[in-house]
């Protein structure tokens, strides 16, 4: 497996597909901005067949340059002021994005798009290169093909959502993340906490009387976000931000104010589950339905 580099990047995932060459596309934008270099990766790894086709593994290998050429070439051409390198990494596709993801400010990849009601399409490498990434990793689907081009939020335009749950410590950095974008971009942002209605079991005396001092449960929630959001507001004081909180899932909460997001951040708890990692129930609903890119930040 290839190493990652150590000077800081933006990767991204090519494999020709039309997904793929938008996600490269947005990293190109997302490296002007940030004047970091982009690093283009794709997967492939000579596995003979043990059936009697008729394999050519220098055919197959230019082919797989081939990808990378292409997409260098254009995104050079579309964005000049942007460092473009690439790399063919003889691994499978999940091991070869972690690797990437590794060394990188960010890793982009690319999901199919069916409307804003079926949502995504992330698919099965999207969803393992998510769930065990140790880096932000934003997906970002191929533009439909009647959107005008270069138009709206999907442009880069709009404000950066940022789900927010539990204290200051747990969400610093997915809150840093979408400051840090927003800053680069020029935009504000949202932040979003959702709550709900706990059952009475839920809450122990202690958390009670900590609600009952902010004055109910809202007001406490209010509170809790704006706790969290303080060092970020005084870090970045340029960037406007607008608090949003509403009781509902997390899920529904962020989708409902997406409309005009440029890009959703959301976060994803570093855990160690029998079953292997996973994305959040939070994540998988905003990775399949949001209409905007959504970046996934890992935390403990």
């Amino acid at each position: 497996m290839a190493h990652a580099p150590t000077t800081r990047t933006i990767a991204a995932g090519v494999d020709g597909s039309p997904e793929s060459l938008a996600a490269a596309d947005w990293a190109a934008r997302e490296a002007g901005l940030r004047t970091l270099p982009l690093r283009l990766v794709h997967a492939w790894l000579w596995q003979p067949l043990d059936v009697p086709l008729a394999q050519d593994r220098e055919a197959e290998e230019r082919r797989a340059q081939g990808v990378l050429d292409e997409a260098v070439a254009e995104l050079r051409s579309r964005h000049p002021e942007v460092e473009v390198t690439a790399e063919v990494v003889s691994d499978t596709p999940v091991p070869a994005l972690l690797a990437a993801a590794d060394g990188a400010e960010m890793l982009v990849i690319g999901s199919r798009g069916h409307g804003a009601l079926v949502g995504f399409l992330l698919g099965s490498y999207g969803q393992q290169v998510i769930a065990a990434a140790t880096r932000p990793v934003v997906s970002v689907r191929a533009p439909q093909e009647a959107a005008p081009k270069e138009a709206g939020p999907a442009a880069g335009g709009g404000e950066i959502v940022v789900g927010q749950q539990g204290g200051r410590d747990e969400s610093a950095a997915v809150l840093e993340f979408a400051f840090r974008t927003a800053a680069a971009r020029g935009v504000g942002v949202r932040a979003v906490r959702a709550w709900s209605l706990p059952p009475l079991y839920a809450y122990s005396p202690g958390s009670l009387r900590l609600a009952d001092e902010a004055g109910g449960l809202e007001p406490y929630e209010r509170k809790a976000l704006a706790e969290a959001l303080a060092p970020w507001r005084e870090r970045y004081p340029d960037v406007p931000v607008t608090e949003h909180v509403e009781i509902g899932s997390g899920g529904q909460v962020l989708l409902s104010v997406a409309g005009g997001a440029g890009l959703m951040v959301v976060g994803r708890r570093v855990r160690h589950a029998p079953l292997g990692p996973r994305i959040g129930s939070v994540a998988h609903a905003v990775l399949h339905h949001a209409p905007c890119p959504v970046a996934v930040v890992p935390h403990e």
